[in-house]
């Protein structure tokens, strides 16, 4: 993975129609595989809907079902906890058995938590706890989809800059499907509440036939015993740990700053300012249309250099500190947007950067397993965000940002410190 310059006598010709051949032989390679790409992006877009869509309905759901915003929250979080729990189990399965006989399974059963979660609020007069069985569910199939992309992708392309570029189409697939859910969330329960629940199934299967019919994946080698397997992934932390960890607490963060945003922006919408049903959607897709752009942008221009990808990370992370640090001066409501708008764009620009530094640093026999583990702390993140805004918007509302910014300060710090490329341990 490292850039190994290339030292020749020979004449500048030669080397420029070298290099003209490699982009060629990149651009074929993407080519061949665009409609496979398009079919994975779709996963994160269905699996981000499949959590993000219920934002906007929170606060409808804590009125229908008159429960508190925590219970509300724990709709959201539900989700992640099983998750966390079953991608690294997913993740072994995939580098054993295949990623395809992973994901496809683990999108029918996430469907099938949809559809027992809408059927639950449809039917039932005390719904709450059947809704969370039914979003537990959702999280099963989530821990075997969108995590499983990503080593996926770097299966299937042998150049760097093509996993760089793919990465971050995929992660701009998920920050737009951020950006559809809270409009989309928004006109469908502006029908009927629970709809959102219905429509997942529905996506599930679009993508379930996308991914059978125009995903060709290599076969995986011949599964390593277990013992072994083992020893090589205790072997790679041992080697690789420092950044590893690192980047694993920057994902983390990063999510739960992003989802803890959303959540307070959802009740502060329509607690203080009135703003509702489709207004609310657009007006949470602003964030989250910097943050899908940020991401695609950082994705085409990142490629394989890692040193850039450290500093954007950087950079990104303590441009969302200080944007949310300074609502703690004002929360009226165009600064507040502009302030997280901000915050969307430094976000968006670091999780690509992330993506690409694991998919690239870590071996294919171990991929899906490490990158299973950083979704895993991902969806820590995703999980921990709502509760916590939950408790702080009980006090000041100060405390929340300075909780966020703090927060992201100190992952800033942990990317200024413990990312270091070019040394071996990252090469």
């Amino acid at each position: 993975m490292d850039h190994i310059e290339q030292i020749c006598p020979s004449s500048e010709a030669v080397r420029n129609k070298s290099s003209s051949a490699g982009k060629k032989k990149k651009s074929d390679e993407v080519s061949k595989q665009k409609w496979a790409i398009l079919s994975l992006s779709s996963i994160p877009l269905v699996m981000t809907l499949g959590n993000s869509m219920l934002i906007p309905v929170l606060p409808s759901m804590e009125k229908k079902l008159s429960i508190s915003s925590f219970q509300t929250s724990m709709v959201i979080t539900v989700y992640s906890i099983v998750a966390i729990f079953l991608i690294p189990v997913a993740g072994y399965l995939s580098d054993h058995i295949g990623r395809k006989k992973v994901i496809i399974p683990s999108l029918i059963i996430a469907g099938l938590g949809g559809l027992l979660s809408g059927w639950a609020a449809w039917k039932l007069d005390n719904a709450y706890w059947l809704i969370l069985v039914g979003r537990a569910l959702q999280g099963v199939g989530a821990a075997g989809a969108a995590p499983i992309v990503l080593p996926l992708v770097g299966d299937m392309f042998k150049n760097d800059d093509d996993v760089s570029s793919c990465l971050g189409l995929i992660e701009t697939s998920n920050t737009f499907g951020k950006v559809l859910s809270p409009i989309l969330g928004a006109v469908l329960a502006g029908v009927i509440w629970f709809l959102p629940f219905f429509s997942f199934p529905v996506f599930c299967f679009i993508s379930v036939i996308l991914v059978m019919l125009l995903v060709k994946c290599p076969e995986p080698s011949k599964p390593i015993p277990f013992k072994q397997f083992f020893i090589n992934v205790k072997k790679t932390f041992t080697e690789k740990g420092k950044w590893l960890y690192a980047i694993f607490f920057i994902g983390g963060i990063l999510m739960l700053v992003l989802f803890g945003i959303l959540f307070y922006l959802s009740e502060i919408f329509e607690t203080k300012y009135g703003i509702k049903d489709i207004k609310k959607g657009l007006f949470l897709a602003l964030p989250l249309g910097a943050l899908c752009l940020s991401s695609f942008i950082a994705g085409k221009v990142i490629k394989k250099n890692k040193v850039l990808m450290k500093w954007l990370t950087f950079g990104g992370i303590i441009a969302a500190a200080l944007s949310i640090l300074a609502l703690w001066f004002s929360i009226k409501l165009w600064f507040m947007i502009s302030m997280f708008l901000i915050a969307g764009v430094g976000i968006g620009i670091g999780l690509p950067c992330l993506d690409a530094l694991i998919t690239e640093g870590i071996e294919k026999e171990e991929r899906g397993t490490i990158s299973s583990i950083y979704s895993s702390m991902r969806f820590i993140g995703v999980a921990a965000g709502p509760p916590i805004i939950a408790l702080l918007m009980k006090g000041a509302t100060y405390w929340i940002f300075i909780t966020l910014s703090g927060l992201s300060i100190i992952a800033a710090i942990v990317a200024l410190i413990a990312i270091k490329p070019g040394t071996k341990s990252q090469n």
